[in-house]
C-alpha cells in the first residue's frame, strides 16, 4: 500500500559559486550593528508530499525532482528529509 512522504529539500549554492544575494543581506545586516555575522549564503526551502510505495522509492522521484527541475546541478547542491505519514493525516 503507498504511504504519502512528507518531503524537506535544501537548495543551497555551491561554495565555488559567488552569492551576491548573501553578500547584501550580510552588509545589511552589518550596517544593522550585527557586526558578528559573516559567511551570508541564501538559499530555497521547498515542502511537498509523494505518494509512494516506500522509502526507496520516494527518494528516487526527490532525486529525480531535484535533478530535473529543482535545482541547478551546475551551481546548486540539495539535500532533503522525509517523514512517512499514513494517508490521511495531515499533520
Amino acid at each position: 500500500m503507498p504511504k504519502n512522504y512528507q518531503c524537506f529539500i535544501y537548495v543551497t549554492l555551491r561554495p565555488s559559486v559567488l552569492d551576491p544575494a548573501g553578500t547584501a543581506v550580510e552588509s545589511g545586516l552589518k550596517q544593522l550593528g550585527y557586526d558578528t555575522v559573516a559567511g551570508v549564503r541564501i538559499g530555497k526551502y521547498i515542502e511537498l508530499t509523494v505518494t509512494a510505495a516506500d522509502e526507496i522509492s520516494a527518494r528516487e522521484q526527490l532525486d529525480q525532482m531535484c535533478d530535473q527541475l529543482l535545482a541547478n546541478p551546475v551551481i546548486e547542491n540539495y539535500r532533503f528529509d522525509l517523514h512517512c505519514q499514513e494517508i490521511g493525516d495531515r499533520d
